[in-house]
């Protein structure tokens, strides 16, 4: 089912089912976002408004949300680049109070030691911050402004334990298995995931890029047997043209919720421990390891 709300789509099932012991309403979210912060956090009040009212209780906003992802992979000059923000500072902070009971995963420019930028997930609610990941894979170019992150954590939070992943560390089969191996139920995927640079396709659905995007959301789910978040930016930035397709993924690797390309947010129900329960009951991917064998 989808519904306009003030120019964004919400999609995904009408209300909480009866009876279901568990369940979990999953937000992942398809918007834009550049370097206005002010801006930012009015888009992002509003996105937690709408998510409250279809009783979303875990969120997944876009990587860089607050202030913007690269125009050009690094090249452009420092008065141009993301503002560069404190975990601790006022930013987060709103938002963690924006948040209140529920759980929101949101990208930012994390300001580091010694003038250091990391490209950052950080997890809140009304509490503070729950957990924080920094981008461990980077696509050429975003060295320049970045420092990559060294480590895959999950971590628990009140909807589950969670881990997070930033744009192109989905790309990586070992990133998500870390996680899955560490416990997490629940793995949120922030991007700001362009379309192909070198070669555009006429439409977005045939872009190479779009085809990636999709696919690895639904293999890392299934490969992990995890529920899988996946958010994204729209809209654009320099050259970049993100795609969107914010989507929320079962374990069997099935999209039970998607935006498509435009901005808005996917909502699924899941009973996180039953449907996990359900995959690995004939086929446990992480115990029927064999890593042994693995060269």
């Amino acid at each position: 089912m989808s519904e306009s709300v003030a120019g964004l789509s919400v999609a995904g099932p009408p209300g909480r089912g009866e009876g279901r012991v568990g369940a979990l309403r999953i937000g992942a979210v398809a918007a834009a976002f550049g370097r206005d912060l002010e801006g930012a956090l009015a888009r992002v009040a509003t996105l937690i408004d709408h998510a409250r009212r279809s009783r979303v209780g875990l969120l997944v906003l876009p990587d860089a949300a607050l202030g913007g992802y690269l125009s050009d992979f690094g090249a452009e000059a420092e008065a141009e680049l993301p503002p560069a923000l404190d975990p601790d500072g006022p930013e987060l902070r709103k938002v963690a109070d924006l948040a209140g009971d529920m759980v929101v995963c949101i990208g930012l420019c994390e300001a580091g030691p010694g003038g250091i930028r990391y490209n950052t997930a950080a997890c809140v609610d009304g509490s503070g911050v729950l957990g924080l990941h920094r981008k461990v894979h980077q696509p050429v170019g975003e060295e320049r402004v970045y420092a990559a992150g060294d480590s895959f954590g999950a971590f628990d939070t009140p909807v589950g334990r969670l881990g997070m992943l930033v744009d192109y560390d989905k790309t990586f089969p070992e990133s998500a298995r870390a996680l899955a191996l560490d416990g997490a139920e629940i793995i949120a995927c922030l991007s700001a995931w362009p379309t192909s640079i070198t070669n555009r396709a006429p439409r977005m659905a045939q872009d190479r890029q779009s085809r990636l995007f999709d696919l690895y959301d639904r293999s890392r789910a299934a490969e992990n047997q995890i529920v899988l978040v996946s958010s994204n930016q729209t809209g654009s930035m320099g050259r970049m043209r993100f795609l969107g397709q914010a989507k929320v993924v079962g374990p069997d690797g099935e999209v039970l919720a998607r935006t498509w390309a435009k901005a808005g947010i996917a909502v699924a129900e899941v009973d996180v421990e039953a449907s996990l329960g359900a995959a690995r009951r004939r086929l446990s991917h992480l115990t029927e390891r064999r890593p042994e064998a693995y060269r």
